[in-house]
């Protein structure tokens, strides 16, 4: 009896050490993340928060730039100074993940009791798998809408409760809203060269049953036509081809377009800059009883293969992924989850317009994932300024940018 006694006792003291070394380790432990989020957007304060809980485990926050994400990450990764977490633009992930750089999640994500695959829309979930496995966790999301102009609708005889549902009413109602006296668009997008020009146009593409495996699919093509059209007439400004999507918003907000297809990120500014009744829609589709899809875009959690405190920094994720919650109502953004209610705020404009973001979510689709993605992007965003600006016929600029993609795809 006493040697079992003393057995116990001496299992208990083990086990105390053991935990006691474990939380004496645990207390040393300090993670680095890297994050393009600035003081008032959710990476830092969800820190600070972590860091002020006291669990043993501090997180140095530092803030990078946009255009350095991907070659200071990589650089940092191949060199040992990679941070033990990131967030990367939902499009990059693959990139990362393919090339071993990402930790592969899928089991720590199996066990956990916070983050869980069935919470999440399947856009952004989809956006951190690589050859079947997670190898990140989405922390926010976003997509695209139809902003209209309710008064400009009624001054022009159009009914207000009933904006245009298919592509060609898009360009019906565009050709009635357009005024040049009074130097007002039908619409504004964004065509630009850059990473926005794909993130707008890929969603016409995909509900024309094409995507960026077959980007010259006959309904792809009849999506450029009528991007064409609506530069040829006039509909959209010129500067659709070189503005961004704030700028080319910001028209619509000034009142100089009627309508314009933008995110969920513009509420706030439109709520204060916008001096009209205004709608949002989802995205017209071809025809009728069409297949919807649209754009996803936000950023992704990762923890580095080479963090060596992988469980702590899982650990710091799971915290981040507690508070999605609060994501819509402390930073605006939306939570790239389908089981979390976003409260109304209480202004009847903008609860209105979220709750038609959160059903084009449903519909939202990743841009790839491919690491190759810059480049096959960048071929879409070519044949996009081509059929534009008239060097290309749509189809012609398609068929080409199909042949570029195809030899990145191998």
């Amino acid at each position: 009896m006493a040697i079992r006694k003393y057995a116990i006792l001496g299992a208990l003291a083990l086990a105390g050490v053991s935990l006691f070394g474990l939380s004496a380790k645990a207390e040393d432990v300090t993670l680095t993340l890297w994050s393009l989020d600035k003081d008032t957007q959710p990476a830092p304060n969800l820190v600070k928060e972590f860091n002020a809980q006291n669990n043993g485990i501090k997180i140095e926050y530092r803030l990078i730039q946009f255009d350095d994400v991907v070659t200071e990450a990589m650089r940092a990764y191949a060199t040992g100074q990679a941070p033990d977490i990131i967030a990367v633009d939902n499009p990059e992930h693959a990139l990362f993940s393919s090339r071993g750089a990402f930790l592969d999640l899928t089991d720590m994500i199996s066990k956990s009791s916070v983050i869980k695959p069935d919470n999440y829309f399947p856009g952004p979930l989809k956006s951190v798998e690589w050859d079947g496995k997670y190898y990140g966790v989405p922390k926010a999301t976003n997509t695209i809408a139809l902003y209209y102009n309710k008064d400009m609708f009624k001054a022009k005889g159009l009914d207000p409760n009933n904006p245009p549902q298919t592509w060609d009413e898009l360009v019906e109602d565009a050709r009635k809203l357009t005024d040049p006296a009074k130097n007002i668009y039908g619409l504004a997008f964004s065509a630009k060269a850059n990473e926005e020009g794909t993130f707008q146009f890929l969603p016409w593409a995909q509900m024309g049953g094409g995507g960026y495996e077959h980007i010259n699919a006959d309904g792809a093509v009849k999506a450029l036509e009528i991007w064409k059209t609506i530069i040829d007439e006039k509909l959209a400004s010129p500067d659709s081809l070189t503005r961004g999507q704030w700028d080319s918003t910001g028209t619509f907000n000034s009142g100089n377009a009627a309508m314009a297809i933008s995110g969920p990120w513009e509420l706030d500014r439109m709520i204060q800059e916008a001096k009209f009744d205004w709608g949002v829609t989802l995205l017209p589709v071809p025809k009728e009883g069409a297949e919807r899809s649209s754009a996803m875009g936000d950023f992704n959690w990762a923890i580095f293969a080479s963090s060596k405190h992988p469980a702590e920094a899982f650990k710091a994720l799971e915290y981040f992924a507690s508070q999605d919650d609060k994501m819509f109502k402390n930073f605006g953004q939306l939570p790239a989850r389908s089981d979390i209610s976003i409260p109304e705020s209480g202004q009847p404009l903008k609860d209105a317009a979220l709750k038609v973001f959160l059903e084009q979510l449903k519909y939202a689709k990743p841009r790839g994932p491919h690491p190759q993605w810059p480049k096959i992007s960048k071929a879409i965003q070519d044949a996009i300024q081509a059929a534009l600006t008239g060097q290309m016929s749509p189809k012609d600029a398609l068929d080409q940018a199909a042949d570029k993609i195809k030899a990145v795809l191998g």
